[in-house]
């Protein structure tokens, strides 16, 4: 028995004997939101001794199941349909509080099952999440183990907690976008306030990232070309929306950091009356950095709201153009026109702006939105927090390329603000993107359809399913991606 097997045996007898003693529990520890987020319902408590921090923590388990079908209108080199699935788990554990200190680790775990002669493993779309495509390429492996969250916290500053080591980070830019089987990490200090009246502050300082389909950690942005024969640039910031012109050479070429941090944070301010104010930013030293602000006001009328919105982005150059350009392929050749259809094919200063209009009645919504980015460069965000998101953002849909304006149309019915899904949450959306085909773009209408529910009779059980085709501009490039998957919370 090869070892990635035997260690799934061993973790999944694991998490089904820590679910048959918490089996007792009326309300679930944790439950999982239609974003995919997590919610603590149920935390551990203060103690007055270091012996009572472990003995009266808490283990939160996590068996995971997810399919992948994905289906080209016509196959080439580039374009091959595929299925893929994996089986995996989390363990967590949260210590108690002990003099305002407590710590988390997590161990998460992925195996992946496909058949790399018919469903190349560096072919594969969403599923290559289910696997190291460096790991089974260098050691044939399948399987992912990973220590994904170790960190300690400091409660002692009023309404503030200070966040230190390796964790899930859910900033506007950084985000652990656990869709998969492993979650996006960081490693860094993060720091949470509330001190500000009715203002919510976030800001992170990260040195290390691990994308969700990595077991090592790397660079926050740097393409890592320095080894192709080991297939260097799947260890390094691979990332689908990566700029590949910030790469080890060329940023070695430069005089410039391998290794520079990034720095981000939060504002969320609701000081006036049914308005929502919201500012971010990101900052990689000697690279890029970017701001967004964002107003969303609630109109309340006698059975239904409406939220008018507006999100501007604006991204400043500090290098990194005249290290990789405009694009974040990082290559402009064979594109149109002597700068690849860009205006300054070495210069990242950019633009977006975007507005909505939701509307809201009972557990329905409806979410119409636009964006524009500007004539200018592609906006670089390549740690799973999207700029779009919430605007324009369709399951695995990347719309901040320059001069790319983009309309949506969103439905939902079964919203639930518990997380609890009795009855089927069904999300529909109608996507159109209007691309600029000079720079290496297309245009595409893009439709989804997403499903969760919870099993009524066994809430901490829920599936979804979800559905995307894109209809293309692009020759031949039509394609379905549909995806199952089961969730079990303990």
């Amino acid at each position: 028995m090869n070892r990635s097997i035997r260690f799934s045996i061993i973790l999944i007898l694991t998490l089904l004997f820590a679910s048959i003693s918490c089996a007792s529990e009326d309300v679930p520890k944790r439950i999982l939101r239609g974003n995919y987020q997590l919610v603590y319902n149920k935390l551990p408590k203060s103690v007055d001794n270091a012996a009572d921090m472990f003995k009266e923590g808490i283990f939160y388990g996590r068996l995971r199941f997810n399919s992948f079908l994905y289906n080209w209108e016509k196959e080439n080199t580039t374009q091959n349909s595929h299925k893929a699935f994996g089986l995996g788990g989390s363990l967590i554990y949260k210590s108690a509080t002990f003099e305002n200190f407590n710590f988390t680790t997590g161990l998460y775990y992925s195996q992946g099952f496909f058949d790399n002669g018919k469903d190349p493993v560096g072919l594969l779309k969403p599923a290559k999440d289910l696997v190291s495509r460096y790991d089974y390429l260098n050691n044939g492996d399948k399987s992912m183990a990973v220590l994904g969250q170790a960190y300690v916290s400091y409660m002692g500053i009023p309404k503030t907690g200070l966040h230190v080591g390796r964790q899930l980070v859910d900033t506007f830019y950084a985000r652990a976008n656990d869709t998969k089987m492993l979650p996006n990490t960081f490693d860094g200090v993060v720091v949470q306030t509330k001190i500000i009246p009715d203002t919510d502050v976030k800001v992170a300082y990260l040195t290390k990232e691990k994308l969700r389909d990595h077991t090592t950690s790397h660079s926050v942005l740097m393409y890592d070309d320095s080894d192709a024969a080991k297939h260097s640039s799947w260890n390094g910031n691979d990332d689908t929306v990566m700029h590949k012109g910030l790469s080890y050479t060329n940023l070695k070429a430069a005089g410039v950091s391998t290794d520079a941090p990034l720095i981000t944070g939060d504002i969320r301010n609701k000081s006036f009356d049914n308005t929502v104010l919201s500012a971010s930013f990101y900052k990689v030293n000697e690279l890029l950095s970017q701001t967004m602000i964002e107003a969303n006001y609630k109109i309340k009328l006698s059975n239904f709201d409406i939220i008018p919105g507006i999100r501007y982005i604006k991204q400043f150059d500090n290098g990194a153009g005249e290290i990789g350009g405009a694009s974040y392929n990082g290559n402009l050749a064979g594109l149109s026109g002597a700068n690849g259809g860009y205006k300054d094919a070495s210069s990242l200063d950019s633009q977006m702006i975007a507005a909505r209009l939701l509307a809201s009645y009972d557990n329905y919504r409806i979410n119409i939105g636009y964006s524009n980015v500007l004539d200018e460069a592609d906006l670089i965000t390549p740690w799973r927090g999207f700029p779009t998101v919430g605007y324009t953002r369709s399951m695995a849909r990347y719309n901040w390329m320059a001069n790319t304006k983009s309309y949506r149309i969103q439905f939902a019915k079964g919203i639930n603000s518990k997380g609890v899904y009795r009855d089927v949450f069904m999300l529909f959306s109608f996507l159109h993107t209007d691309a600029d085909e000079t720079k290496g773009y297309f245009d595409e209408n893009f439709y989804y359809a997403g499903f969760v529910q919870n099993i009524p009779s066994m809430i901490d059980l829920q599936w979804r399913l979800r559905f995307g085709y894109a209809d293309t501009k692009e020759i031949d490039a039509d394609n379905l991606d549909a995806r199952f998957e089961v969730n079990y919370l303990f």
